[in-house]
């Protein structure tokens, strides 16, 4: 409680930025849209906020270096805000790229400074209850805010105002706390290859999380648009998938400490398949939202099983640096996927978005099975106990989380006596 106490302040802010963010990931695709632009330049509109997410992880942490936690809050909000409000006012998609981009470099800097905030205040007792309310809140917030894009038509300026309103006041609780802020974070640190030799499953569910998780984010307004001219219809089916993936990840969670995990990603990408296709072909019917929820929980918690693949074959010195990779091959798939995605609905349709996601989850589903056929170096029981996650983080994240850090770090003698053994082979 003492802890909570002490970062009430934290999460009051996160509360209502998320609540803002939440608005902007659905209006922004929307507005867009409705201004004739095109799903293809949609879709680059959307890689550009992603490419500006990875640009943000790695360079914000140089400038809360420089001028420390809350005046980066304060001014990474402040770009946001004005971002937001200057695509409300610019139609030209020139101005649209550059300002995604703005959006993307100050929403992973925002994720940044509140992850370490948290990190400094919690206890080694506290940080997987921390980590799993922050998760919480980060959810519920980006669901809360798809039910206020309805105050007014998307073509209006009401909706982004109040998404700038709820972005401005997130300022003030974070400026107001006595708390001392914490030290300057880490410069992040990324190890694809080191990911990929200990985990090809974790490496792909990375990967696929962001490919099919960020086509949603990206363009599954626009196709919610082409089947309902109801903003309120747009903001349930988005609100349908951020409360399945947030409802079925942790009894998911606790089915992979049980099982070998491969077995639950093989079950998500299946899964992930099939509610892909549900979806599809549930546009106008009583069933959609049902399709769009049990599509939610299957993709949205590939990310969050990738992960704690991944902490199961890591060694304690590595966790940050493989979770790191992780996130960030999640947002290289985020950036890749709607500039084809966009172009396959161009020319094919609306639907050819969830075709899509069908196609890419089977992809993987093929090449998970291939992966289980090996032997697998770590048992059930050697698994680490799952942790709730969201790809809508930044790296500061995994210095938080209960499964890395705390772990005590190899000696080089034990390193160097462990590189040929089976545990740097990993699947």
């Amino acid at each position: 409680m003492k802890t909570l106490a002490a970062v009430t302040s934290l999460l009051l802010s996160t509360a209502l930025l998320l609540i803002g963010q939440g608005m902007q990931l659905t209006l922004l695709p929307l507005r867009a849209s409705a201004n004739g632009l095109s799903d293809f330049m949609i879709g680059i509109s959307a890689s550009c906020y992603f490419l500006g997410f990875i640009v943000g992880c790695i360079l914000v942490p140089v400038t809360i270096a420089r001028v420390g936690h809350i005046r980066s809050f304060a001014v990474l909000t402040a770009v946001m805000t004005s971002a937001i409000l200057c695509i409300e006012m610019l139609d030209d998609w020139q101005f649209l790229l550059v300002l995604r981009f703005l959006t993307g470099v100050a929403i992973s800097g925002l994720y940044t400074v509140i992850e370490s905030w948290l990190n400094s205040q919690s206890t080694v007792e506290s940080r997987g209850r921390i980590l799993s309310i922050y998760t919480f809140i980060l959810l519920i917030s980006m669901a809360a805010g798809q039910g206020l894009i309805n105050v007014g038509p998307v073509e209006s300026s009401t909706p982004f105002t109040l998404a700038a309103v709820f972005l401005a006041l997130a300022i003030v609780p974070v400026g107001l706390t006595s708390r001392l802020a914490p030290a300057p974070v880490e410069a992040t640190r990324v190890g694809f290859s080191l990911l990929y030799r200990r985990s090809r499953t974790a490496f792909a569910g990375a990967l696929l999380s962001g490919l099919v998780v960020g086509s949603f984010w990206s363009l599954g307004a626009v196709f919610a648009r082409s089947n309902s001219e109801s903003q309120s219809d747009i903001s349930w089916f988005i609100s349908a998938a951020i409360l399945g993936g947030a409802l079925l990840q942790y009894p998911i969670g606790l089915l992979s400490d049980r099982v070998d995990r491969r077995k639950v990603m093989l079950f998500l990408c299946v899964g992930g398949a099939v509610a892909s296709v549900a979806v599809a072909l549930s546009a106008g019917l009583s069933w959609h939202l049902p399709a769009v929820f049990l599509f939610g929980a299957m993709v949205m918690p590939i990310y969050a099983m990738a992960l704690a693949t991944a902490a199961d074959v890591s060694q304690g010195s590595e966790f940050v640096q493989i979770g790191t990779s992780v996130l960030l091959l999640n947002s290289v798939g985020a950036v890749s996927a709607p500039l084809l995605l966009g172009k396959l609905m161009s020319v094919f349709g609306a639907p050819a978005l969830f075709w899509s996601c069908a196609a890419m989850c089977l992809l993987f589903t093929a090449y998970i099975w291939v992966q289980m056929r090996e032997t697998r170096a770590v048992s059930v029981t050697e698994q680490l106990p799952f942790s709730a996650a969201a790809s809508e983080v930044a790296p500061a994240s995994f210095d938080l989380d209960p499964r890395g850090p705390e772990q005590p770090a190899l000696s080089a003698a034990d390193e160097s006596s462990s590189a040929g053994s089976p545990r740097e082979e990993m699947r």
